[in-house]
């Protein structure tokens, strides 16, 4: 198995006003996947980090979450 598939990513998440952000943080390679939830729809866009990810998600108010409910967004079951 490839390394990239042994990986335990991190998930956050950010409530707004205007929707909520969910977000999959590969750990050890600083990539991942942004998910924007509005009453508008869903957005999904992958982005690459740098190795200051994580202090930087705590310092914009981001909550580390279970990824259930990002992976139902993802999959497409939620909307």
């Amino acid at each position: 198995m490839a390394k990239e598939n042994n990986i335990v990513h991190q998930y956050f998440k950010k409530e707004m006003p205007d929707g909520k952000i969910l977000l999959r943080v590969n750990p050890i390679l600083f990539k991942g996947t942004e998910i924007w939830v509005s009453a508008a729809g869903t957005e999904m866009r992958n982005l690459d980090f740098d190795a200051d990810i994580f202090e930087d998600l705590k310092v914009d108010g981001f909550a580390e979450v279970n990824p259930m409910e990002f992976n139902l967004y993802l999959s497409g079951l939620m909307e």
